[in-house]
């Protein structure tokens, strides 16, 4: 993991918003010393923002970009991770996506702690796996 910024505790998840995944980290997932493995929490993440990816384009989506990536705190066997997407720019074919995640610890004490944030891109794909163009946001309604 990069290096790490402590940031504070915090006693709630982000008001207002819905996770887009929780998911508990398992031992098979971290190292000898409980820390979850780096590309563990970047396939959460992918899959996290894919999900409202495929919303807006309506269908299938690939990652064509990691645009940025920063572990913020360590994840550990026992946090329960909150995955937070929110799209922040929609292209011709691509979806950027913004992904926050955070992770509760100490559960009975509340302690919600930021340990990753990132941003990728999607491209809108069709069947035949190629780039095709987002739809208006009118023709979803």
């Amino acid at each position: 993991m990069s290096t790490q910024q402590q940031e504070t505790p915090r006693n709630s998840l982000p008001p207002g918003k819905m996770p887009e995944l929780r998911v508990m980290p398992a031992p098979s997932d971290a190292n000898v010393y409980g820390d979850v493995f780096g590309g563990w929490i970047m396939a959460q993440v992918d899959i996290a923002g894919s999900l409202p990816a495929t919303r807006r384009a309506n269908g299938r989506v690939a990652t064509i970009a990691v645009n940025s990536f920063v572990f913020k705190n360590p994840v550990f066997v026992g946090d329960l991770l909150s995955f937070y997407a929110d799209i922040v720019k929609v292209g011709n074919t691509s979806i950027t996506v913004n992904v926050e995640v955070y992770a509760e610890r100490n559960r009975l004490q509340a302690n919600i702690v930021k340990v990753t944030e990132a941003t990728l891109t999607y491209v809108a794909t069709g069947p035949d796996r190629k780039p095709r163009p987002v739809p208006p946001l009118e023709s979803l309604l």
